[in-house]
């Protein structure tokens, strides 16, 4: 029997979950201060929304030209104004 492609990257053992441990819940819960350990029970607790955090795309910057170029190129675009 083969092993499912899934099972063979060591990868699969990292990457994103959707199910969150209970003590997983109860942490996100008490960062968020929707859980008192003194008031709430550990049973029945409520949903966490877990997402995973997207990256985003790289900005290009725009190229900005030194002051003696920007200067240089006022000076061309007169001189083609005057012609």
């Amino acid at each position: 029997m083969s092993i499912d492609r899934t099972l063979k990257s060591s990868s699969a053992l990292i990457r994103h979950r959707n199910v969150l441990t209970r003590a997983e819940r109860i942490e996100k819960l008490t960062d968020e201060g929707r859980w008192d350990e003194e008031k709430d029970s550990v049973f029945g607790l409520p949903k966490v929304i877990h997402r995973k955090a997207s990256v985003g795309k790289k900005i290009k910057k725009e190229k900005v030209p030194a002051e003696g170029e920007e200067a240089a190129t006022e000076g061309e675009q007169a001189s083609e104004k005057d012609s």
